[in-house]
């Protein structure tokens, strides 16, 4: 259950930057209230998950598959660009984070 957790609390982090960015292009109090409710959801399923995890994996788990999904959703839904550069390092988060798992 605690991955399932992890996951959640990944989700949070993607839909707070996400959030984030739209509360940058509309400035009002409504997304800054998403912006706070958004990462409060994440950081709670993310202690949630931190009860059977070790802190080094889920942080590890957590931000990498934050990051991952924070700048596909640019991608996608925020017209962000996606260079061959960019792409690599995304793909050098996604192999630290899924390395880490497998080592530890």
């Amino acid at each position: 259950m605690a991955w399932f957790y992890l996951i959640i609390a990944s989700f949070g982090e993607i839909f707070g930057v996400a959030s984030i960015n739209m509360f940058l292009e509309k400035r009002s109090f409504r997304w800054l209230f998403i912006v706070v409710i958004t990462f409060t959801f994440g950081f709670l399923f993310l202690a949630l998950a931190m009860r059977d995890i070790q802190l080094g994996t889920a942080y590890a788990i957590w931000t990498g598959l934050g990051a991952t999904g924070a700048v596909l959703m640019g991608i996608l839904f925020f017209k962000e660009s996606a260079s061959m550069k960019r792409l690599l390092f995304l793909t050098c988060i996604i192999c630290g984070a899924v390395g880490l798992k497998i080592v530890s």
